[in-house]
């Protein structure tokens, strides 16, 4: 949207081509057929607008307000944070998008917040309203934008409540019965078209018991689309892929993650395309798997994000932050941010923070190909049934394995010896393409100009890549942040 203050204080709106108009104003939402845009000027000249999932049968939790009156813009998030939207605000006008990369005539890729660059090259990684560009804001789940003449500030909420301790079961409860009733009600209340459903299927526990789910839904079609490993793990994946496949009845379009690592030719990093910079490494493979998904007409995509996360074993408010990974190519300015890393957290969302963080990553890619993603595993109602689980019941994800097996898979779906990781497929994308770029930062290079980097150290770790059997993965974080930098320059 581009909201200009001007405009305000008489609004005329007008449905033009697919976007709300009032002077030079406008307001357009994703274009995904699962998302709807209400509008409402009954205290008028206040109006508000929401953009909300429009097809599901159950609460809508996911949705941003924007709230117009004389002299101010509110702008408001759900709980789900599925795609967060960026706000930006030159002089009088607000600039904001679900796709950061859009707002790229508005970022200085030469002004960035030292903290957060110092955050992404340690991977300390913070859900915060935060972003790498200073005056360019992240509206976390549940937060609120306010934009004045005074300026742009965004407003956190309240921590939200978690049960913090597991409590004891009742006599004849059986949890995988519960937790298989949840699973199927979050996934039977998402947003759904007519056309085909799709399902992320890696072969793993949570993909597996989202794709038992679907099935039993009885969806009229189902696609499922996934990242094969090479090597022995590819084959055990495969063979877990293919027995779930042939059990729920999916159709089913496989990708060889290996033909598309990071910073592969044809790939937005090595085109150069506007881009987010904190974006995920394995944005090339995941894009062909989304492309897949959009071939095969699908217009919702249920995916198994936040598996890992509501199996933790922990307690929300003792544990630790992640100690700082120890990086010898970090420059002085982001070693004095290192300070920082903690400051202007979000306060305790109602979804986990690693999965809300990974749908930042993630989901913007869906959404530009007219897609939703939906993650029925992080549904509040199941966060709060895993967290009041005995710890017996997650350790190992043991209450997915075992529904998996009461399924009638076999032990090598329920408990496969080596799961599957992207290890190896980061490692090939950067010794055949990513050593070049590290190559050429050590002469030209945007974070080594600011201070970010030590390039003369950055060029020893490249010496010893070339010379070693194995390539630090630490290195696809300062080149995934270089790359993308230039590219919104």
């Amino acid at each position: 949207m581009r909201l200009c203050l001007a405009d305000l204080d008489r609004p005329y709106w007008l449905f033009r081509e697919g976007r709300w108009v009032s002077g030079a104003s406008w307001i357009k939402s994703a274009s995904v057929p699962v998302l709807g845009t209400e509008f409402d000027d009954d205290q008028y000249p206040s109006v508000t607008f929401t953009v909300k999932e429009c097809k599901g049968a159950g609460a809508v939790f996911d949705f941003v307000t924007v709230t117009v009156r004389p002299g101010e813009v509110r702008v408001s998030a759900g709980l789900f944070g599925t795609a967060p939207v960026y706000l930006v605000a030159i002089g009088d006008v607000l600039h904001a998008s679900w796709d950061l990369a859009e707002l790229y005539p508005h970022i200085r890729a030469d002004r960035l917040v030292a903290r957060v660059v110092a955050r992404a090259l340690t991977r300390q990684h913070r859900y915060t309203s935060d972003t790498l560009f200073d005056g360019v804001f992240r509206l976390t789940e549940r937060a609120a934008a306010l934009f004045t003449p005074a300026g742009l500030t965004v407003r956190y909420p309240e921590s939200a409540e978690h049960v913090l301790s597991p409590r004891s079961l009742r006599t004849g409860v059986d949890p995988v019965d519960v937790f298989d009733a949840l699973l199927s009600e979050a996934v039977r209340e998402a947003p759904t078209a007519a056309g085909c459903v799709g399902v992320e299927l890696s072969g793993g526990a949570d993909s597996g018991n989202v794709a038992l789910a679907v099935r039993g839904v009885g969806f009229h079609r189902v696609h499922s689309f996934g990242l094969l490993m090479d090597g022995g793990m590819g084959i055990d994946q495969r063979a877990r892929r293919q027995a779930l496949v042939d059990h729920c009845g999916f159709a089913d379009t496989p990708v060889p993650a290996m033909r598309y690592p990071p910073f592969a030719p044809g790939g937005v990093r090595a085109l150069g395309e506007p881009h987010d910079p904190a974006g995920a490494f394995y944005q090339e493979a995941f894009d062909v798997v989304r492309a897949q998904a959009a071939v095969h007409g699908c217009e919702v995509v249920f995916t198994g994000s936040g598996g890992d996360e509501i199996n933790a074993h922990h307690s929300r408010t003792n544990t630790a932050l992640p100690e700082a990974t120890p990086v010898p190519w970090l420059g002085p300015r982001a070693t004095e941010a290192l300070a920082d890393v903690n400051e202007r957290l979000a306060p305790m969302p109602v979804l986990p923070v690693p999965t809300l963080m990974a749908f930042g990553l993630h989901n913007p890619g869906f959404l530009r190909i007219g897609i939703w993603p939906v993650s029925p595993l992080v549904h509040p109602r199941l966060v709060r049934f895993m967290e009041q689980l005995p710890h017996e019941h997650k350790q190992g994800k043991a209450l997915f394995r075992e529904r998996l097996r009461r399924a009638g898979m076999p032990e090598t779906v329920a408990s496969p010896r080596e799961p599957e990781n992207f290890l190896g497929v980061m490692e090939a994308g950067l010794r055949a393409y990513g050593l070049r770029i590290l190559d050429g930062m050590t002469r030209e290079s945007v974070l080594a100009d600011l201070g970010y980097v030590e390039p003369k150290a950055l060029a020893r770790a490249g010496a010893v890549a070339e010379r070693s059997p194995t390539v630090s993965d630490l290195l696809c974080d300062v080149l995934s942040l270089e790359v993308g930098l230039r590219s919104l320059m």
